[in-house]
């Protein structure tokens, strides 16, 4: 094209204009500092916490900007972050933070398991910050390991009162008089490594994770956060480590994350016992999606602290291997709360030990009590698209006496696992499309059951003896459109305190016997059974 042409200085003078006009329309994102240039030392050998946080505390004033951290290693205690700053490490870039406790004091807002706590500050920590973001391709080192070590020690009891413990004491001396599971604690909490408390608009992408003292990432109270893209590698002995977890926060989008840790790998919490309900902050608006989770306790926790209520919460197209469950729902007598409206779709799991799917009232076991605030309680759960290869049981649901587990959908299932599906004390179960493969016991076993819907099930059993449904105090059963070519004795062994029992257009042509009859109140129809 002719330089000459007036059209074409035309079109180069407008593109400098918009060139200038998406600077100046972003003016945080438009001061960006190498923290080399300002004194941090790329080699780990000096510690650059007055550098870095002198740093943001300027830019800060100035309306923000980015931190960049070239390739290199940066020793420091904890970064504190101020609104509109962005951390931004590059490939090569290590942020190594420093194992002397002394660092992280004075004690700051934060919460510890869930309860309000005045604690050592985060790693990285942000309180009441907005627009504040994490991103490139750097590390994340906490050396957590002193502070594991230290953890056990005092727990022990072993050693007199630290510094820190007492420091605890006096922070937190209300919280304490009245709050028996922190003060079994010893008065030494480690902190999570990344905290965002009563932050908004909050970004985490494309870093990675390892060693924190405590939590990997721990928002609370925080409004509109995205994590994208990260890795977290924690050792498998590491105590409490868990990955990412999102307390009372909304709006939380979590995508294509890797976690590999020594406690559950996403975790969904909204406060513990009476400060949880106190707080009444529930986590809601959750969505997670294209995550790889490795070892771990659980893939995706919900619990067990959960006073302040969940719902909303979307999980699809995740790949659990070698965890020890899959989806886990948990909570408790005490707790309180109501988790809603959970969907979970198009998740595979290999290897995993126990449940593929567990829903507990009964996460610590206690005595009956009347329904109260202290009342936990779950309903309107839909399941669907799941492959599970390996584990005790594909699905377990655990209510209470004076709560049941209320509306739980399950379908489009394949599962090989020892033993079948458990539900006791549950309303409103219903089981479609699957094809379940045990080893032993029954297929279904419920107790203490009511509204039960067992449609369209294949079963592969290595023990044919057994029944494949087995009901004891179960009502308003209905079985329909099942196919079972094997050699069954018996289908379906309901006591006599069972009843309302619909079984119809089961194709069965190996199956002796329907029922045992001890139930009441018993409708067959269109079954075809053994000749």
């Amino acid at each position: 094209m002719n330089p000459n042409n007036p059209y074409s200085r035309m079109k180069k003078l407008m593109y400098l204009l918009a060139l200038i006009a998406f600077t100046l329309q972003s003016p945080a994102q438009s001061v960006w500092t190498n923290v080399k240039d300002r004194g941090a030392d790329p080699t780990g050998n000096k510690k650059c916490t007055k550098v870095l946080n002198d740093l943001i505390t300027e830019l800060s004033a100035k309306g923000g900007g980015t931190l960049f951290f070239p390739a290199g290693t940066f020793f420091t205690g904890p970064i504190i972050m101020k609104s509109n700053i962005t951390l931004w490490l590059d490939a090569g870039a290590i942020v190594k933070f420093s194992d002397d406790f002394d660092d992280y004091l004075p004690m700051v807002q934060s919460r510890w398991e869930d309860v309000r706590v005045k604690n050592f500050a985060s790693q990285v920590y942000a309180y009441k910050c907005e627009n504040i973001a994490i991103r490139g391709r750097g590390h994340f080192d906490g050396q957590g390991k002193k502070w594991w070590d230290y953890m056990r020690t005092a727990f022990s009891g072993q050693p007199p009162q630290s510094k820190w413990q007492e420091t605890f004491k006096k922070e937190n001396a209300e919280m304490l008089a009245k709050n028996a599971y922190i003060r079994a604690k010893n008065n030494f909490l480690r902190p999570p490594m990344i905290t965002t408390y009563e932050c908004k608009n909050v970004l985490i992408e494309g870093v990675s994770f390892s060693n924190p003292p405590f939590w990997t990432i721990m928002p609370a109270f925080t409004d509109n956060l995205t994590i994208t893209g990260i890795t977290i590698e924690n050792p498998s002995n590491s105590p409490n480590t868990d990955g990412i977890d999102p307390s009372s926060c909304r709006n939380v989008h979590i995508s294509n994350c890797h976690i590999t840790v020594g406690d559950d790998c996403i975790v969904i919490k909204s406060g513990r016992d009476e400060d949880g309900r106190e707080a009444a902050r529930p986590t809601e608006n959750i969505t997670i999606t294209n995550c790889t989770m490795l070892r771990g306790h659980g893939g995706v926790v919900i619990g067990s602290e959960m006073s302040g209520g969940v719902k909303r919460v979307a999980i699809t197209n995740c790949v659990f291997e070698g965890t020890d469950r899959g989806i886990r729902v948990k909570t408790m007598r005490g707790r309180g709360g109501v988790i809603e409206d959970l969907l979970v779709s198009n998740i595979v799991m290999n290897n995993i030990i126990n449940e593929g799917v567990l829903i507990t009232l009964r996460y610590q076991n206690s005595a009956p009590e009347p329904v109260s605030e202290r009342t936990p309680a779950c309903h309107n759960v839909r399941i669907s698209g799941i492959i599970q290869r390996g584990g005790t049981r594909p699905v377990a649901i655990y209510g209470l006496e004076e709560m049941d587990v209320n509306d739980v959908s399950i379908s489009d299932m394949e599962s090989i696992t020892k033993m079948g599906i458990l539900v006791e004390n549950a309303n409103g179960i219903s089981f479609h499309d699957m094809k379940v493969n045990i080893q032993d016991g029954s297929a279904l076993e419920a107790k203490d059951s009511k509204k039960i819907s067992w449609d369209k099930i294949s079963v592969t059993t290595s023990h044919p003896e057994n029944p494949l449904l087995k009901l004891t105090n179960c009502s308003d059963v209905i079985v329909t459109n099942c196919y079972q070519p094997e050699n069954i004795p018996l289908f379906i062994n309901e006591d006599e305190k069972s009843g309302n029992i619909i079984v119809a257009n089961n194709i069965l042509p190996g199956t002796t016997a329907l029922l045992n009859n001890k139930g009441t109140n018993i409708i067959t129809s269109n079954n075809i059974l053994k000749k």
